[in-house]
């Protein structure tokens, strides 16, 4: 069974098997479908490759049954997680993609600055809501991270995962998890060193990522938020901003 006839999705790429680097799947064995194409634009973007329509011909239009295949064949047939990112996957028509990996045995997760719902949240395994903070320079919509909420209908596993960089950051992250105390908080230090184009890798500055990833934890610490979970970019440590890890 085929899920050919359902509209194609714009495809980045798509890698794996590696770790998932982020959130509350941090080291589990992972798929990356990413998609193409972004209705924000980050000013710390670090994966601008799927967002910025200068890497448009590299997009590729497929069919949910064209992704399926290459997600078997990089898994070798095995059930495992499938990360669907981007962009902002939530505009692709990923619906039928998720149904047919589920009746093979597969589980998907999401991730998404929750600026569109959409019915098909409800499939999913692992939902990540991560909104923007100031230091993106995008305005958060709260009743359309609200929506994305509610279509998940309480069935996927729902997390809250924010970047910080300083302490604008720091207090729209303390707002946002007050505003949806059902969610966890998983809290990153931020990448500022984006890739460019023609030079993808970009420039890590390690340093600078560890002495933010310390005072990150130093603020949690002392403001006695022990619901929140404070995580590197474990890739970003292994890989810098390399593509396709």
């Amino acid at each position: 069974m085929t899920c050919a006839l359902h509209p194609a999705i714009r495809i980045s790429e798509i890698f794996g098997p590696t770790i998932q680097g982020e959130g509350v799947l941090v080291g589990l064995p992972t798929v990356f479908v990413r998609t193409g194409g972004c209705d924000y634009r980050c000013s710390w973007c670090d994966s601008l490759h799927a967002v910025d329509n200068r890497f448009r011909q590299e997009w590729k239009m497929m069919s949910p049954d064209a992704v399926w295949q290459k997600v078997v064949a990089l898994s070798g047939g095995r059930p495992m997680m499938v990360s669907l990112s981007g962009g902002n996957p939530a505009i692709q028509p990923l619906g039928p993609l998720i149904d047919h990996g589920h009746r093979e045995g597969y589980r998907f997760a999401l991730e998404t600055q929750a600026s569109v719902a959409r019915d098909w949240f409800a499939k999913l395994d692992v939902l990540v809501l991560s909104p923007k903070p100031p230091s993106s320079e995008m305005t958060t919509d709260w009743a359309s991270f609200q929506a994305c909420v509610e279509a998940a209908r309480h069935k996927p596993q729902i997390v809250l995962k924010l970047v910080v960089f300083d302490e604008g950051d720091y207090a729209y992250a303390k707002d946002a998890a007050a505003r949806f105390p059902q969610l966890p908080v998983y809290l990153q230090p931020g990448n500022h060193t984006p890739p460019q184009p023609g030079h993808e890798d970009g420039f890590i500055d390690m340093a600078g990522i560890m002495k933010r990833m310390e005072w990150l934890v130093e603020r949690v610490i002392r403001d006695s938020w022990f619901a929140a979970r404070v995580l590197p970019q474990l890739h970003v440590l292994l890989w810098g901003n390399k593509r396709g890890v």
